[in-house]
């Protein structure tokens, strides 16, 4: 029997609340995740 993967797996349109961003933070580093209009993410600090 394999294992299954155990990494989380996030919905980026649940975190960005329905919008096109949300602020993710890491050790106290805000970083910016956004959905284009194509349906792409970017993720910049």
């Amino acid at each position: 029997m394999a294992m299954q993967d155990q990494t989380p797996t996030h919905d980026a349109r649940i975190l960005t609340g329905g919008g096109t961003c949300a602020v993710i933070v890491l050790d106290g580093i805000p970083y910016t995740l956004r959905i284009t209009r194509a349906g792409k993410l970017i993720l910049t600090k």
